[in-house]
């Protein structure tokens, strides 16, 4: 894998970092580098620009809530935004994030890339309906990106939202779909933010998310 480095230029610019989470981030790239021949951790068609498609996409996120300390990621795979919000959390004191992965070969990488950055992680390997229970009250913010529609997204985080978890969704062009859909089963407080890397994409911040009662 060539990493282009106008891509790294261009994902700092959108997203700046220290010096520091730059160059932690830079050994995730390599190691992203040296596993996915074995492993296709990412889509092999993002990997050319690995920095604004993977690393600045992620760094979005944690921009968002830049105060919370602690996080979890659903379906974290290559450790897109989890590795990446870890990281991010490895100069903040008593940062953490879980990350929730049922693939056990993603799940050796993650715990790898975590040892070798410092970032502050705990992997999971589980399915989300396993585990997702024990997070609630204990989570400021839940993330997942390109894992499920809306509806299942909601039916997942439903109690982490009533315990004043913040949910904070990455979408592509059809979102406007996924929230009609969604509204026909759930009352939902949220509102969206563009996207930084793509501009179809916005991010969905939910931060209440009722079944509706005739549901």
């Amino acid at each position: 894998m060539v990493v282009d480095n106008s891509d790294r230029a261009r994902a700092l610019r959108l997203t700046p970092v220290s010096r520091e989470t730059e160059e932690r981030l830079a050994l995730l790239v390599a190691e992203l580098a040296r596993w996915q021949a074995a492993k296709n951790l990412v889509s092999s068609a993002t990997l050319a620009e690995v920095w604004t498609r993977h690393i600045a996409d992620s760094l979005q996120l944690f921009g968002l809530a830049p105060e919370a300390l602690r996080w979890l990621d659903l379906g974290s795979g290559g450790g897109f935004p989890g590795l990446v919000i870890g990281i991010c959390l490895a100069e903040r004191s008593g940062g953490h994030i879980h990350l929730v992965e049922s693939n056990s070969r993603k799940c050796a990488f993650l715990r790898h890339a975590a040892r070798l950055t410092g970032a502050p992680v705990t992997v999971h390997a589980a399915r989300i309906d396993d585990v997702i229970d024990d997070f609630t009250g204990k989570i400021d913010v839940v993330t997942a990106r390109a894992l499920a529609p809306l509806p299942q997204l909601l039916d997942w985080c439903k109690d982490l939202l009533r315990t004043g978890t913040l949910g904070l969704f990455p979408k592509g062009q059809h979102l406007d779909a996924e929230l009609t859909d969604s509204s026909r089963y759930w009352k939902i407080q949220a509102s969206t933010v563009s996207s930084v890397t793509d501009g179809a994409a916005r991010i969905l911040m939910v931060r209440a998310a009722e079944k509706r009662a005739d549901q």
